[in-house]
């Protein structure tokens, strides 16, 4: 799968302390997350937040799941 999240997420130290956010937001992808996980449909927020595109929560969604595929867990 083409990782075309890398367009659309960029990791700056000086933007949000280097959290993950949409590229000239500060819009975080936790955040994006957090109100998806909340119920927020695309439609509401992107009446919250103009400047985001579909493709930004499909990134947001993808960089999430790359992210989640490198976690190592350990037994305890």
């Amino acid at each position: 799968m083409e990782t075309s999240w890398r367009k659309r997420i960029e990791l700056n130290p000086k933007v949000m302390v280097g959290k993950p956010v949409i590229k000239g937001t500060r819009i975080t992808i936790d955040f994006l997350l957090e109100l998806l996980a909340h119920g927020w449909t695309h439609e509401k927020i992107f009446r919250n937040y103009p400047q985001l595109k579909e493709g930004d929560i499909h990134a947001a969604l993808e960089y999430s799941a790359e992210a989640l595929k490198r976690e190592l867990v350990y037994a305890v």
